[in-house]
């Protein structure tokens, strides 16, 4: 038997890469074609098929992102629904992450106050639905786990207390106050890009707070409207002017405007409302058939009272949006004369978690000559893009089948964190919030 020596160095090496070779192997394997995923993602991601509707927000805002200032009162609310209507153990436990999703290498003990993990206690049947469900609902930090570090965190849910049969998987923040964020959003500078990108100008105040090398210590990250995967990384600042880094890059910081978000109100099943073509009905279930779309990307651009990407759930049928909401099979309709040769469509938002998965994927239908999906929806109002995600590649394409402008109304977020030499994790030190319909 011949046995391999590693140095301590090597030994070192071999560790910190190997939860970045794990992930991207998991990365890719999200997108495959098995519907039995059984593997584990750092992410927002569902495992089970029978898992519908996962609200993760701050407590009373069912719009928000799930983000807590640390060592305060601040809630986050979970829920979601269970199709197959019965009652399963259902715990949860939370993973600390790097500024770029990756767990870091800290230990439970050392980010968790309370136990490792907790039940999920809460459920109530649905009544009076077509479509019976389970629905659970969580209050988190809760008396029992509880962060105690700043950062990027992946709540995970699994089933009997088994952490390797996982349920579903959301991302959430807990950041510190300790620096400030000015900003705003404009057209673009570069002439080529003054139509359809957006251009982000900030400032990084750090007041008091002591970085000694912004430029090795500091990641700074931009995301658009929620979206993970056109998410601007590693910025360092353009200059310092005292305790203000500033970021008033030309082309670094640049997003394609897109297009406002089309929508569908599946509010009530009782009457067709606006984008609605027709609603049917049977024993089991309902059927929601949306009117066709269609390309905008050689339309003049309108402006439109969106949310972003985002939805909400409520009925017009009953009283309790939680239990008496039905679920119904939506049905979307693309027109196209031929197929994309290079990639898929996919139907995007927060409505298929921002993910390209096989469940979102649009299948061409050569008689109607249009991209075609049904999708499982609890009722609500929905916001929703077609985008195209070309092979090999992570970053979803939305201006073919949606058109670009730099007039296009969307929310930034700005997160800063901070690594001092010699600290295991990155810390959130501030994150700032910026809309490109309010001026400067």
């Amino acid at each position: 038997m011949h046995y391999i020596n590693f140095s301590l160095f090597q030994t070192r090496l071999i560790l910190q890469l190997l939860p970045l070779f794990i992930l991207s192997v998991f990365s890719l394997s999200a997108r495959s074609e098995n519907n039995n995923m059984d593997f584990f993602f750092y992410g927002d991601f569902i495992h089970k098929n029978n898992i519908r509707t996962v609200l993760f927000n701050q407590k009373d805002f069912e719009l928000s992102d799930p983000i807590i200032r640390l060592n305060t009162n601040d809630k986050l609310i979970l829920r979601f629904d269970d199709l197959d209507a019965d009652y399963k153990n259902y715990y949860y436990t939370i993973i600390h992450c790097d500024a770029h999703w990756n767990p870091s290498e800290l230990r439970e003990f050392e980010y968790i106050e309370g136990f490792y993990e907790d039940q999920i206690r809460d459920f109530r049947r649905s009544a009076n639905t077509r479509m019976s469900y389970t629905h659970y609902h969580i209050e988190f930090p809760s008396h029992n786990l509880r962060p105690t570090l700043s950062g990027n965190y992946i709540l995970k849910v699994f089933i009997d207390g088994d952490r390797e049969n996982v349920a579903f998987t959301r991302r959430f923040m807990v950041f510190e106050e300790r620096i400030t964020i000015d900003g705003h959003v404009q057209q673009a500078n570069l002439v080529r890009y003054r139509d359809r990108k957006q251009q982000i100008m900030f400032n990084i105040n750090l007041g008091n707070y002591r970085i000694a090398n912004p430029f090795r210590e500091l990641k700074v990250l931009i995301t658009q409207n929620g979206r993970w995967d056109n998410a601007i990384r590693h910025i360092d600042p353009k200059s310092i002017m005292g305790s203000t880094l500033v970021y008033d890059y030309e082309d670094k910081t640049l997003f394609e405007g897109g297009n406002e978000f089309r929508r569908f109100d599946i509010r009530s099943l009782r009457h067709p409302s606006e984008r609605v073509n027709d609603i049917q009905s049977s024993r089991r279930h309902w059927d929601v058939f949306l009117s066709a779309d269609y390309r905008r990307s050689f339309h003049r651009y309108v402006s439109d009272n969106d949310i972003n990407g985002r939805f909400q759930i409520k009925t017009l049928d009953a009283r309790n949006d939680k239990i008496e909401a039905d679920y119904a099979w939506v049905h979307f309709h693309l027109p196209m004369e031929s197929t994309i040769p290079t990639g898929h469509v996919y139907v995007m938002g927060a409505l298929t978690d921002w993910t390209f998965t096989e469940e979102n994927r649009m299948n061409y239908n050569y008689g109607e000559k249009a991209y075609e999906l049904s999708l499982l929806i609890k009722q609500g109002y929905y916001n929703y893009k077609y985008a195209i995600l070309e092979e090999e590649n992570e970053t979803a394409d939305i201006i073919y089948t949606e058109g670009s402008h730099s007039m296009t109304e969307n929310d930034y977020s700005i997160f800063v964190y901070h690594r001092e030499p010699g600290d295991l994790y990155d810390r959130l030190v501030g994150i700032g919030h910026l809309n490109s319909a309010i001026p400067r």
